[in-house]
């Protein structure tokens, strides 16, 4: 069920060290045969809450969201009390809790970024992509600090420190200046970057990124993360080679993928 493939993604990330406390966080649009899967332990628990936002495009949309100051490390001991399902109303400007969020609890302080960045990828994917996910994983956090927060410079970096990333993401990576997390204003200039890029990097902070399903996303996150720690272990040696942008074009046209031309020199 799509639950447990949730939950696993959950744990998976704790156990990579990306979500100390309650860091991170993790949301599911739902399909119509989850629906009906989950239709036995769905029902109103009248707590409608608005969102403070337009998420239209969104209405009768459910989705699976990970809870407000909730821990990954408790999700697969407690799914009901740390995670939950919410619909988006026929306004477009709030959701029910349909199940889980025990206690009092509610979604995520980022699920307007989680919706703004879902209604942007269903728009440049035909609605394929139905994950997006936010991780603190240390090294992408860290390479924030030794680089200027551009694309680009981001984009380079990453695909010339792992051979794969080029292929993983040949579009690269967009990246967000700092911002107050939770905020209306960064789920606006995230979602803006993530109808470009899979993955958008938020500087001093973590990542999101977004996917079709479960594994894509995480291998995506957790691709740039060891790209990161890749690159922070050989500049800390003295970097004297690396991969050249004759090679990240040999790449492209081995595996029949774009790589963003803008960002080869």
């Amino acid at each position: 069920m799509f639950i447990d493939d949730f939950v696993r993604m959950c744990f998976d990330g704790f156990e990579q060290g990306w979500h100390e406390r309650n860091g991170g966080n993790l949301s599911y649009r739902m399909t119509d045969k989850d629906r009906e899967d989950a239709a036995s332990i769905m029902k109103d628990t009248g707590r409608h809450i608005d969102l403070g936002f337009d998420a239209t495009e969104l209405k009768g949309e459910y989705f699976l969201v990970t809870g407000s100051g909730r821990y990954m490390r408790n999700v697969p001991l407690a799914p009901e009390k740390n995670i939950g399902i919410v619909k988006i109303a026929d306004d477009g400007h709030s959701y029910d809790i349909l199940w889980g969020f025990e206690d009092g609890a509610k979604p995520t302080s980022e699920l307007p970024t989680h919706l703004m960045n879902h209604m942007a990828r269903m728009s440049v994917t035909d609605g394929k992509c139905r994950v997006i996910y936010h991780a603190h994983p240390a090294n992408i956090t860290a390479l924030t600090y030794v680089l200027p927060p551009e694309d680009k410079a981001y984009s380079r970096i990453l695909w010339q420190s792992e051979t794969e990333c080029a292929v993983v993401f040949p579009e690269g990576v967009g990246v967000v200046d700092w911002m107050v997390p939770g905020s209306i204003d960064i789920g606006i200039e995230t979602a803006k970057l993530i109808k470009k890029y899979r993955a958008v990097i938020w500087t001093f902070h973590g990542i999101f990124g977004s996917g079709a399903d479960f594994d894509e996303t995480f291998g995506l996150v957790h691709t740039v993360e060891k790209a990161a720690e890749i690159y922070l272990k050989a500049r800390s040696a003295g970097i004297i080679r690396t991969i050249t942008d004759d090679q990240l074009r040999l790449l492209g046209d081995a595996f029949g993928v774009e790589i963003n031309k803008d960002f080869l020199d």
